[in-house]
This record gives C-alpha cells, structure tokens and sequence, in this order.
C-alpha cells in the first residue's frame, strides 16, 4: 500500500511539472512571433539607416 501511495505521488509531480512547462511553452509560442517579427522590423531598420551605398 506504500508503495503504491509512492508511485501515485510520484506520478502526480510529474503531471505538475508537465502541466507547467507545457503552459509555458504554450505562452512562448504565443510570443515568439511578436518577438520575431519586432527583431526582423530593428533589423531591417537598422540596415536602411540612411548610409550611402557606393
């Protein structure tokens, strides 16, 4: 019977631990484009910054 209470808390800070990183990466892929397309924006402003190309 211990074990088996062992097993089922064992199980149960797997599924926390999942539950968690799977709702972070969740919010990260709801960032990531925003994130992406605000560095390809600086990117390309940075690049037409008004030099002069010989």
């Amino acid at each position: 019977m211990k074990k088996l209470l062992w097993t089922i808390l064992a199980v149960a800070v797997v599924f926390f631990i999942m539950g968690a990183v799977i709702k972070a990466v969740a919010f990260l892929l709801w960032v990531a484009p925003f994130l992406l397309l605000a560095a390809v924006l600086v990117f390309f402003l940075n690049r037409s910054g008004g030099k002069r190309i010989p």
